[in-house]
């Protein structure tokens, strides 16, 4: 399986990442001034050819999904250094443009892993991948038939899990900020799952101030993730 991605961003992190499974890399003749100008340098750096294309042609290229990660490894991971000590869990997110802008979010953190739920989740397509901007190359993924199962696994590794919904009685403002911390978001129209939240150590929603009573998946996950990384400790 090969992805076709058209995201210079989402290519060059590839290339810097694991320039073996770049296969293929086609550009229009003159990339001066574009990101694709990069791109270009880093595949004559790592030896991938670059086919030129015609003058307009949208540039692209071949990559290989990256590897999928255990959970097992990414929980028992070693933890010492600067990074924040948080990890995510994705229960049923269908969208790929969210998965996408998660995954960008959760390698801006730091975040140290991402749980993906197998059933009735978005797939990590050629959109996931340009969306993300570099972040499905910079945060380690595991896909799991059982969330919950995966979820005490992790408590059982010292993560706390912390689940987000807007019904939720306590604001985020509460969770403690030097915790290790497993974020577990939702699907887009019916948000975590009741076997997820009996499996939360804590449930929080986002504060707000305005008549719209909800938020998109990936913005409330940018926020949870921003509150928890930034807050100094207690």
């Amino acid at each position: 399986m090969e992805l076709t991605l058209i995201n210079p961003h989402s290519v060059a992190a590839a290339l810097r990442s694991r320039p073996g499974d770049v296969r293929s890399i086609r550009l229009p003749s003159n990339v001066e001034g574009t990101p694709w100008r990069d791109v270009a340098s880093l595949a004559e750096k790592h030896g991938v050819a670059v086919a030129r294309k015609g003058v307009g042609e949208h540039a692209e290229a071949r990559v290989r999904p990256r590897r999928v990660t255990t959970w097992e490894e990414i929980v028992t991971a070693p933890r010492d250094d600067d990074r924040p000590q948080l990890w995510l869990a994705l229960d049923q997110v269908q969208d790929p443009h969210n998965v996408g802008a998660i995954f960008r979010t959760a390698g801006y953190f730091g975040v140290r892993g991402i749980l993906l739920s197998e059933r009735r989740s978005a797939s990590l397509t050629s959109t996931v991948y340009d969306v993300a901007s570099g972040g499905v190359e910079a945060v380690p993924h595991a896909i799991e038939t059982n969330l919950r199962r995966a979820i005490d696994r992790a408590k059982e590794a010292g993560i706390w899990a912390l689940g987000t919904s807007e019904h939720a009685k306590d604001s985020l403002q509460l969770a403690a900020p030097d915790r290790p911390w497993l974020v577990i978001v939702g699907n887009e129209e019916s948000g975590l799952r009741r076997l997820t939240l009996e499996s939360c150590d804590a449930v929080y929603r986002v504060p707000g101030a305005g008549t719209v009573d909800s938020l998109n998946v990936s913005v409330a996950t940018g926020i949870m993730l921003a509150s928890l990384a930034l807050a100094p400790p207690s």
